[in-house]
């Protein structure tokens, strides 16, 4: 719950929109490759929402007449609690809150929970977009990844989707264990022959603690390389791509219309609260800009402040500045080299850069600004890291 030091004094711009996260930590059971915060016990889940209750009751000063432009209930697997309880939270928010009448409304869910009738239940609770874990169409890659629905789920559950929300998002993963070029282009053919219109994509991290990690480790499971996980990223850039998608991020494609508004807007840098557990908020009060990010700990959460306060700062203009170099080159909408050369004492170092980054084919300059090329998404933060090096 926010604490005094995330007053309301210090929200966003008066009449400027705000996004909102939920974390909803609840999962079933780990996937071998996922390192998010996340419980597997679920006999917390009334008390959660409570606790949730109580904290967006204490968040009313930062929301009470806010215009709210997209909601996203990430987690954990927020499809594995009863609607009930979502509905619930939405409803109160629209109590404090202003929602906007195209408000985005988004939800992430695995196929095994979208059964029966809890997709009709979901949109009238007021859900519109649905995120989707499918993570593959291939059922040798849904064992490798230790996945719990099957390849038949996953077309089945699409499919139905398709009917009932106003948009739907499917996840996908390359680089599984074992994985071939060809089970990865199979399955970007399934997902446009499902005509799916936002799709994203993500190079499978390794990441450390996790099970996966362990496996590689004991000679049980091997992995592609970065040449060949590089090779199945350009793939899927070059095959949506021609088929009518959009490349507005890094991992994301999408038909025109149907990008993600909380996403976009949090790369953009614009004004989000986020609740639950390991949640995070960005706010900003004409040239002061606050990160806070709630403790990642259930119980901790469940018990309220101050156990449940995490960690805010104050950005500097330096870290301003990173965030701005990192977050535009991600969505690819134009970095300025006006504010480059300000940093470039000598004139020298950035034009350089600039030339070795085009020469690689990762970069084109149009009207004074920096774009990536589909090669170049795939270095994003090597070219970001390279620009913010610039002394000052």
């Amino acid at each position: 719950m926010p604490d005094a030091r995330f007053s309301p004094d210090r929200v966003h711009e008066e009449g400027e929109p705000v996004s909102i996260y939920l974390h909803v930590p609840f999962c079933r059971t780990r996937c071998r490759y996922c390192d998010f915060f996340l419980v597997t016990r679920l006999d917390h889940v009334e008390s959660f929402f409570r606790a949730l209750s109580s904290e967006t009751l204490a968040s009313a000063p930062l929301l009470r007449g806010r215009r709210v432009k997209a909601v996203h209930i990430g987690g954990g697997t927020p499809s594995l609690v009863p609607v009930s309880f979502i509905s619930g939270w939405l409803d109160l928010l629209s109590t404090i809150g202003d929602f906007e009448p195209e408000a985005e409304i988004a939800l992430e869910a695995n196929p095994e929970d979208l059964g029966g009738p809890a997709m009709r239940e979901l949109r009238s609770a007021g859900v519109n977009r649905l995120s989707l874990g499918v993570q593959s169409f291939q059922q040798r890659k849904l064992s490798a990844l230790g996945r719990r629905h099957s390849a038949d789920d996953a077309r089945r559950i699409t499919g139905q989707a398709l009917q009932v929300f106003d948009t739907l998002s499917v996840d996908l993963i390359c680089g599984v264990p074992g994985e071939s070029s060809a089970e990865w282009q199979k399955d970007l053919q399934d997902v446009m022959g499902l005509a799916v219109p936002h799709v994203s994509v993500y190079m499978l991290s390794v990441e450390p603690k996790t099970r996966l990690e362990r496996r590689i480790s004991r000679g049980l499971v091997t992995v592609p390389g970065e040449t060949v996980q590089a090779s199945m990223y350009s793939s899927a850039v070059a095959t949506l791509c021609s088929s009518g998608y959009r490349h507005y991020e890094v991992s994301n494609f999408a038909f025109p219309g149907h990008h993600s508004r909380y996403n976009l807007a949090c790369w953009m840098r614009e004004p989000y609260l986020g609740f639950g557990p390991s949640a995070h908020s960005f706010v900003r009060k004409g040239r002061v800009e606050v990160r806070r990010a709630n403790a990642g700990s259930l119980l901790r959460y469940l018990a309220g402040p101050p156990a449940s306060s995490g960690i805010e700062e104050t950005l500097t203009e330096e870290e301003r500045f990173v965030e701005q170099v990192f977050l535009t080159l991600r969505i690819n909408r134009g970095l300025d080299v006006g504010i480059l050369r300000k940093r470039d004492k000598l004139g020298l170092n950035l034009q350089g850069m600039l030339e070795r980054f085009h020469a690689k084919g990762w970069i084109v300059l149009e009207d004074g600004c920096i774009f990536l090329t589909g090669s170049g998404f795939l270095f994003a933060d090597h070219i970001a890291g390279e620009l913010i090096s610039l002394e000052p």
